[in-house]
């Protein structure tokens, strides 16, 4: 009797699970795996010249090329270089992330040594179709059009954005165009502006950071106002526009009137703009903004939330589709669910592969604010670092206040203004209570973040648990690791993760504060930074989405 070896039992079965595929599939089979064909003969065709010994039934050992003896061994090597590269192939699509190859490739330092440009965002921003002069009323030739000219620049998105929102909402009031521009950092010259020693885009086209209305989106249906178009569809259009001097049109004795409610100075905007009938109208680039940080810096910008609030602007504002396909690609760090995406396309969710050039470029709102409900669990904190240390200690010595949209009536965290005035000098005191607020070490942080858990469950009992702490910052890696070992230290969170921790495209990185912004938005319970335009911003989308005032906190 014959001794079947383990090896020899195992060969042979495999060969009959290669031939019943065979037998099956057919043609397909072949037609699916045609490398196999192509390694099979090609190492074959070697192997034959010098074949290996082939044990007999009387054990003598022959060296043979006969393909009678051949053919079960070939079969069985067939079999085990399918299993192989089965398995592989299994293994690889079972772990691999198909936006890993994107992201490796997006970061890889050799193929982009430099920030993006946009280009393929300037294209289509180009290309939307209302610039078209043979358009109907109220679009077209016969269009009329606003151009802030003097719009901000070489300031933080949080800053150009509480503008921006206002320039817009003016344009809607007005029954103008909006004309917007990029945001900007440097206005002319090289693509390449330099900030902390590094280089940013001077240029960043906005649908590379927002969607809705103020970008050429429609407004609702029966509303007459025209699309925004860009500036260099409106330069075409308005080769002899009417220029106005801000100043000529609000003093700086009422744009610096504290008494002064930012609503008053918009309505003298409202009242100058229907006067002209000029279709062209732009703001002459030295003059004044027309609302400016210290309008924002105050209260007397809430004097606008009611019409801010009810307008398409902001109620039809979303993020591009880059920001949100950014938030999807980070899911895991804030405990998003599915449930989180259910407003999305299927291409802007955490599972989907990369959108497609036509899918990233869409002015339409996909998620409008209002449709941003919090994930539940998840505790954001927003730290300012870096230029923050010298901007609190000027801030003291101003005796500035809080940003005008954190300091919502019905918000429970409040901030006074210590009663000395500062006139560009404060009392130690003084600094060390602002820094506290606005600059605070790791230990104050970690403090505050036990009082608000406290205060939380007094108010909600145990029914509101918080199980992850994202941290919006610029601070560095180790000052970060310090501040995540406190936290965890309040209680044994899921994760304590930050901006730091954010896998972004290349173009994505650029824009790092919408999507901070994004993630604000959506936390069950925001903390944020009182000073900060950036936290003012994020707050005035929660009031928008009429979130509890009690999960909107300040430091």
């Amino acid at each position: 009797m014959v001794k079947t070896s383990s090896k020899n039992v195992f060969c042979h079965r495999s060969c009959s699970i290669y031939e019943n595929l065979v037998n099956v599939c057919g043609e397909k089979f072949n037609c699916c795996f045609p490398f196999l064909r192509k390694v099979d003969a090609l190492l074959w065709s070697t192997t034959t010249k010098t074949m290996p010994f082939i044990k007999t039934q009387k054990h003598h050992l022959l060296r043979t090329s006969d393909p009678a003896q051949i053919l079960p061994l070939k079969r069985c090597f067939r079999l085990l270089v399918f299993l192989f590269l089965s398995s592989w192939l299994f293994f690889w699509l079972y772990n691999h992330d198909p936006w890993e190859d994107l992201l490796a490739s997006e970061d890889d330092a050799a193929q982009h040594s430099l920030p993006p440009l946009y280009e393929n965002y300037h294209n289509y921003e180009r290309q939307l179709p209302q610039h078209n002069l043979s358009l109907p009323f109220p679009e077209g030739r016969d269009a009329k059009f606003f151009w802030v000219s003097n719009h901000v620049t070489a300031s933080g998105w949080g800053n150009a954005m509480q503008e921006l929102l206002l320039n817009a909402l003016l344009s809607y009031e007005t029954n103008r165009a909006f004309v917007f521009d990029n945001y900007t950092w440097e206005r002319e010259g090289p693509e390449f502006a330099e900030y902390n020693g590094k280089l940013i885009p001077a240029r960043i086209p906005l649908s590379a950071i927002i969607s809705g209305p103020i970008i050429g989106s429609a407004f609702g249906p029966g509303d007459p106002t025209p699309r925004a178009v860009h500036k260099e569809y409106y330069k075409k259009a308005c080769p002899n526009p009417t220029i106005l001097d801000s100043d000529a049109v609000v003093s700086g004795q009422v744009r610096y009137d504290n008494s002064v409610p930012a609503s008053r100075v918009f309505d003298m905007w409202v009242d100058k703009l229907n006067s002209i009938n000029d279709p062209c109208v732009e703001i002459k680039l030295d003059s004044p903004q027309l609302f400016e940080i210290w309008l924002f810096g105050s209260t007397r910008i809430l004097s606008m939330w009611p019409r801010l609030s009810k307008s398409p602007i902001l109620r039809d504002f979303s993020w591009s589709p880059l920001v949100l396909e950014s938030f999807a690609r980070n899911a895991h760090l804030f405990g998003a669910t599915t449930k989180s995406f259910r407003f999305l396309p299927s291409y802007l969710r955490p599972s989907s592969s990369p959108p497609t050039l036509k899918e990233l470029h869409n002015v339409e709102p996909i998620l409008p604010a209002t449709k941003i409900d919090p994930i539940p669990g998840l505790l954001v904190l927003h730290i300012r670092r870096g230029d923050f240390a010298n901007h609190c200690r000027h801030l003291a010595n101003w005796s500035s206040d809080w940003n005008g949209f954190n300091k919502f009536a019905t918000l429970p965290d409040k901030f006074h203004i210590p009663h000395e005035e500062g006139n560009g000098q404060a009392t130690e005191a003084s600094v060390q209570m602002y820094l506290q607020r606005c600059f605070p070490t790791v230990e104050q942080i970690t403090e505050r973040a036990r009082q608000v858990l406290a205060e939380l469950k007094k108010t909600y009992g145990g029914t509101k648990e918080l199980k992850r702490v994202y941290i919006m910052t610029n601070g560095d890696k180790a000052w970060l690791s310090d501040l995540r070992k406190a936290l965890m230290g309040i209680k044994a969170w899921d994760s304590v993760t930050s901006s730091r921790d954010l896998r972004l495209s290349w173009e994505a990185k650029p824009i790092a504060q919408a999507v901070d912004m994004l993630v604000g938005q959506r936390a069950e319970v925001f903390i944020g930074n009182g000073f900060s335009s950036l936290t003012s911003n994020t707050v005035m989308f929660r009031m928008l989405r009429e979130l509890a005032p009690e999960d909107t906190r300040f430091l």
